[in-house]
């Protein structure tokens, strides 16, 4: 995917396809998941290497990318906490607590993002 702009699209890991939604402006990275009960499928924030729970309803699986959409990390973050820095982070994939070992996310693994345009608002 070029350049990144908000809205809906696809996050594929191996063969496991998810929905996504993608935060790519200011306005969308600082709302991301706050003041939702939960979320069906994956958010991708980017440009950002940190992430917070402050003012989260839920814990939540959080996967750093590097520029290439290859997995640095995976955590699991209760409501709250303050994650730490990835220097080499580039993206952020945020799912709800557990989701990410079934999809089989883990460090090391490239993801493909893909814009969903016949979803777009």
């Amino acid at each position: 995917m070029g350049k990144w702009a908000d809205g809906p699209g696809t996050l594929t890991v191996a063969t496991v396809e998810v929905p996504l939604e993608v935060a790519a402006s200011y306005r969308a990275r600082r709302r991301g998941l706050l003041g939702r009960d939960g979320i069906a499928g994956a958010m991708l924030i980017t440009p950002t290497n940190s992430v917070h729970t402050f003012g989260m309803r839920f814990a939540i699986d959080v996967a750093y990318l590097d520029r290439e959409l290859r997995v640095l990390s995976v955590v699991t973050m209760r409501p709250g906490r303050l994650g730490m820095v990835r220097p080499r982070g580039r993206h952020v994939l945020e799912a709800e607590a557990g989701a990410m070992e079934g999809w089989g996310l883990r460090p090391g693994v490239t993801v493909a993002v893909t814009a969903d345009r016949s979803r777009a608002g």
